[in-house]
C-alpha cells in the first residue's frame, strides 16, 4: 500500500490525536501516505471528501500533537446505512480516485458495528477508543451468551445475556482497556475530590453522576477519588441497602459522597435516568438524569425533619445536591497511559492494513507475565449470532454490591491501568500551562483554524 486514509468517529475522546500521530509516525516509517478525513464517516458522504494530507514528504504535519485533546481531522456521529449499496459504492470510487488502498478508523462499538460493509469493499481496520471502555469482551466466547428474548413491542425482540458458563481471570480479558478511558477516570476522581470538601464542610449528600452509559468502568475507577458509595449500571440499586447505608455514614462523618454511572437501574431493571414526570412552574415536562432521580429517592426516603432535627439543613433538598462531571471527561490533555498506548494502537492499525488484515481492530491486552502489549483482533468475532456487537458490560465479579464499592477483584483490574498512568510531562505541563500569565493577553488560537487551510478536495470532472 502507498496510501491509506484515517477517519474519526463517534463522540469526542481525550486520545484521539495521539492515535492519529501513532499512526502517521509508523507510516512513515513504512513510507506509506496518510490522509486524514475531515468529520468522519461525514467527509466519505461528500461528494467532494474534504480530507488533509497528514505526512508530506513522510512529514508529520505541527498540528498533529499528541498532547492536544479532541481530533485535529474533526469528527462526526454520522454513519453509512450498510443496506445503502449505492452509497456504498460511491464511497468505494472516491477513495479509489484518491488512490487510497486502506482506511483505518478510530470508533467505539457503533463504529466496529459499521465496518464490515466497508470490509467487503476496501480494506478497513479499526483502532479502538471510547471513554466508558464498553469496546471489548470479558472473555472470547461471550459473544455467543447473548438470546434473543420476543417482545410485543417492535422490532418484536430485545437482546438479553446469559448467565456465563465461564470462569472468568483478567488474562482473558480481550481489550483490557481503551484509550480515553483513564482520562476520563482521572477527571472524574478529581471532581469527587473537590465535591467532597464541600460535602465535609456544609454537612451535605452529595451525588456526582459520571457517564458511561450501561457499563460501570468509569464509576468503578472513581474509587481513586474514595467516594463513600459507588454505584454501577450492572448491579441494579438496592434502596434499602443505600439508604441505611448513607444514614450509617452520615451520622458517623456528617457526610457522604456517593458516585453513580449513567445507566443505574432500579430493582426492576428501570433506568434510574430515564424520564422522570416532573413538571416546572409553567408545566413543561422536566427531563432528570440518574443522579437528580437518585437524589429525589433519598429526599423522599429521610424527609426534612431528619436534617432539622440535626440542625445541618432546613430540607432534604438543601441537605443532598448532585453534580455531572458531565463532558468534562471527554476532553482536555489525555494524560500519558491514553497517550502512550492509542500511539501504539493506531500504529499497529497501520501494520494490520500493510500485512493484509481487513475487518480487524487493534487492541490493548494485559497479561500478568507480559503486562501491557498489543494485538489484532478479528472484528466478526465481536459479533452476536445475529451479526450484532453489543457494548461491553463490567464484569460482575469487579464489584461488592453489599459494600457498593469495588471487589478485589476490581481492584486488582484497575491497578494495571493506573498505577504508573499520570506522567511526569502531565504534572510539568499542569504547573506551567495554568496560569501561564501570557493566557492573559493571549486570544485562543483554534487548531481548526490552521487545519482548514490544509483541507484538499477530491477534483471532479
Amino acid at each position: 500500500m502507498r496510501r491509506i486514509g484515517i477517519l474519526t468517529a463517534g463522540g469526542d475522546t481525550p486520545a484521539l490525536n495521539a492515535t492519529i500521530q501513532g499512526a502517521v509516525v509508523r507510516a512513515n516509517r513504512r513510507r506509506v501516505e496518510v490522509y486524514g478525513f475531515i468529520k468522519g464517516f461525514r467527509s466519505l458522504l461528500n461528494s467532494h471528501v474534504p480530507h488533509v494530507h497528514l505526512n508530506p514528504l513522510f512529514t508529520e504535519i505541527p498540528e498533529l500533537d499528541a498532547t492536544r485533546g479532541g481530533t485535529i481531522i474533526g469528527a462526526s456521529r454520522a454513519y453509512v446505512d450498510a443496506n445503502d449499496k449505492e452509497t456504498m459504492v460511491q464511497i468505494a470510487e472516491r477513495l479509489s480516485l484518491l488512490k487510497i488502498e486502506g482506511l483505518i478508523c478510530v470508533g467505539g462499538d457503533g463504529t466496529l458495528n459499521g465496518l464490515q460493509p466497508f470490509a467487503e469493499l476496501f480494506p478497513t481496520v479499526l483502532a479502538p477508543k471510547t471513554i466508558d471502555n464498553d469496546l471489548g469482551l470479558n472473555h472470547r466466547n461471550e459473544p455467543d451468551e447473548w438470546v434473543r428474548i420476543p417482545t410485543p413491542e417492535p422490532p418484536g425482540y430485545r437482546y438479553e445475556k446469559t448467565q456465563s458458563r465461564t470462569a472468568f481471570d483478567l488474562e482473558q480479558i480481550v481489550k483490557y482497556a481503551t484509550p480515553g478511558y483513564a482520562t476520563s477516570v482521572f477527571v472524574s476522581v478529581e471532581g469527587v475530590q473537590r465535591v467532597r470538601t464541600t460535602a465535609e464542610s456544609h454537612r451535605r449528600i452529595a451525588i456526582v453522576e459520571v457517564m458511561g452509559r450501561q457499563s460501570g468502568y468509569i464509576a468503578l475507577g472513581t474509587a481513586y477519588g474514595q467516594p463513600d458509595i459507588v454505584l454501577i449500571p450492572e448491579h441494579p440499586v438496592n434502596v434499602e441497602r443505600l439508604v441505611n447505608r448513607v444514614r450509617e455514614l452520615y451520622e458517623l462523618q456528617k457526610n457522604v459522597v456517593i458516585v453513580c454511572g449513567e445507566g443505574i437501574v432500579d430493582e426492576s431493571g428501570q433506568g434510574l435516568g430515564d424520564k422522570q414526570i416532573s413538571h416546572d412552574p409553567a408545566g413543561n415536562v422536566i427531563l432528570t438524569g440518574a443522579a437528580e432521580a437518585l437524589c429525589q429517592l433519598l429526599v423522599d426516603h429521610f424527609g426534612d425533619a431528619y436534617f432539622q432535627n440535626y440542625r445541618r439543613a432546613e430540607s432534604a433538598k438543601a441537605a443532598i445536591f448532585t453534580r455531572k462531571v458531565g463532558h468534562t471527561q471527554r476532553g482536555g490533555r489525555p494524560i500519558l497511559f491514553d497517550r502512550f498506548y492509542a500511539a501504539q494502537l493506531g500504529g499497529k492499525a497501520v501494520d494490520m492494513l500493510l500485512e493484509g488484515q481487513n475487518n480487524a481492530l487493534s487492541i490493548l491486552q494485559w497479561s500478568r507475565g507480559k503486562g501491557f502489549h498489543v494485538e489484532s483482533y478479528d472484528g466478526n468475532a465481536f459479533r452476536d449470532r445475529w451479526g450484532i456487537i453489543h457494548a461491553r458490560n463490567m464484569h460482575p465479579s469487579f464489584y461488592d454490591p453489599e459494600l457498593m464499592r469495588p471487589s478485589r477483584t476490581g481492584i486488582e483490574y484497575l491497578l494495571p491501568i493506573f498505577t504508573n498512568a499520570i506522567g511526569h510531562a502531565d504534572v510539568e505541563h499542569l504547573r506551567e500551562s495554568i496560569f501561564d500569565a501570557g493566557s492573559l493577553f493571549r486570544p485562543y488560537h483554534s487548531v481548526n483554524t490552521d487545519i482548514n487551510k490544509r483541507i484538499r478536495y477530491l477534483e471532479l470532472d
